[in-house]
């Protein structure tokens, strides 16, 4: 089958290459020349482990291309993928849909006879049939099916995520349109991943459904660990009685600074004026908002009690700065809240993420980067870690804590025994929601 993919981004791209890897002739698209470029010569311009070598497989296979040509690309297409950006529009938190919306244009003055438009894009209720509408306003006489078919991809592990998925939620209006799909996603059906076919308009809100859910979780969790510190609870010890219980599970009862990244924090504020437009306010959603802004807060309060009441002139060396690890995303990220709170505090701060440079950089002005935590909590006051790379996780603590000016420790991740971390001569440590 022949598939286009209108999109070079996170989800684009690496829907693109696995569909390749199923089998499937795929152009991916974009309208940025030197993103076309570095992905003809092989350079991924995202961070996603295994993402690179899967590319270079499908290239040399002759499955997969670049390309910054739509119109051919589309006319060939049995089904062309709309994975374009989906950012919060500024000022009233609705998703912008320009991107798609003119990906829809493009495509309809494309179209060569009959082709399912899917729309991969994480897109509010009621877009996919405007795109029908586009498509039909662009091309009154094309032959055309929209689906609806949501990612669930999660960043450091996408490629898993799309080989070996929970489920693929598929919203059609057509049996035609959903035997192409059932086509495009074969090799899944043959291994008895869950398929669901629905309507659009529950398949849009599956997507904002499942992330709201998600996020509630991290955010009911965190509202949790801050009673375990003043009850003398441990949040860890907490989190493990909750997730073995089969109607909650483990997954995201994981204490911390606060969700970020690509998909909660806009999919969650899209949710809530969804809500409000129809009369129906997402008032758990509204609050989840509301109560990870305050988390993230928090976490700045903790790191300044560790430095007497004030950050200012403090050397801070901070752990991981990306909203995850595995990712060099640095969207919504807790960082960028509490890195800038630091430095406008007067605090010098040294900053080591394995991949958060390339976009930290500019994202965090008036940090020092380093490469190697011993180097950058040389001479500290405080260590905060924030993202819990792998690498941070097995850290010598005590060639850490000799080498800091005052040996202080705010473990943002609870990745730390705060007894051995104290035993390892950190005189001062404190974690999220344990003692």
């Amino acid at each position: 089958m022949k598939i286009a993919v209108i999109g070079t981004g996170y989800v684009g791209l690496v829907s693109g290459v696995c569909f390749s890897d199923f089998g499937h002739e795929v152009v991916c698209v974009d309208s940025n020349a030197e993103k076309i470029d570095m992905l003809r010569e092989g350079e991924v311009p995202i961070y996603e482990p295994g993402l690179e070598a899967l590319l270079a497989r499908n290239v040399a296979a002759g499955r997969l291309s670049f390309s910054r040509d739509l119109a051919k690309a589309v006319a060939a297409a049995d089904a062309v993928f709309i994975a374009v950006g989906t950012p919060t529009r500024r000022g009233d938190g609705h998703a912008d849909l320009t991107y798609v919306y003119d990906a829809a244009r493009q495509i309809g003055n494309a179209i060569d006879g009959y082709t399912v438009v899917v729309t991969k894009s994480t897109v509010p209720l009621g877009t996919n049939a405007r795109v029908a509408e586009i498509l039909a306003e662009t091309s009154p006489d094309a032959e055309f099916d929209v689906v609806s078919n949501p990612e669930f991809l999660r960043e450091g592990s996408a490629i898993e995520d799309f080989m070996k998925p929970d489920r693929v939620i598929v919203g059609v209006s057509s049996e035609r349109a959903a035997q192409v799909i059932k086509d495009v996603y074969r090799p899944l059906y043959l291994r008895d991943f869950p398929v669901v076919i629905t309507d659009m308009e529950s398949a849009e809100m599956i997507k904002y459904a499942s992330n709201a859910f998600l996020a509630t979780k991290i955010t009911f969790v965190n509202e949790i660990a801050m009673l375990c510190e003043r009850v003398g609870a441990d949040i860890k010890e907490v989190a493990r009685g909750m997730g073995l219980d089969g109607r909650i599970g483990a997954k995201f009862l994981h204490a911390g600074p606060g969700f970020g990244g690509s998909c909660f924090p806009k999919d969650t504020s899209a949710l809530a004026r969804i809500g409000q437009e129809h009369g129906v306010p997402m008032r758990i959603t509204e609050a989840v908002i509301s109560v990870n802004e305050q988390v993230k807060r928090r976490m700045i309060d903790k790191i300044t009690e560790l430095c007497d009441d004030s950050v200012n002139g403090k050397r801070v060396a901070v752990l991981g700065v990306t909203f995850k690890p595995n990712t060099d995303d640095m969207r919504d990220a807790p960082s960028l809240t509490i890195v800038p709170a630091l430095v406008g505090g007067g605090a010098d701060v040294n900053v080591v993420d394995p991949e958060g440079k390339a976009e930290g950089a500019a994202l965090l002005p008036g940090v020092n980067w380093f490469d190697d935590p011993y180097e950058a909590a040389k001479g500290a006051d405080v260590l905060v870690i924030l993202t819990e790379w792998n690498e941070f996780r097995a850290l010598d603590l005590e060639a850490l804590a000799k080498g800091m000016a005052t040996p202080r420790m705010a473990d943002l991740r609870n990745i730390y025994d705060p007894a051995i971390a104290r035993a390892a001569g950190f005189k001062a440590y404190v974690a999220v929601g344990r003692s």
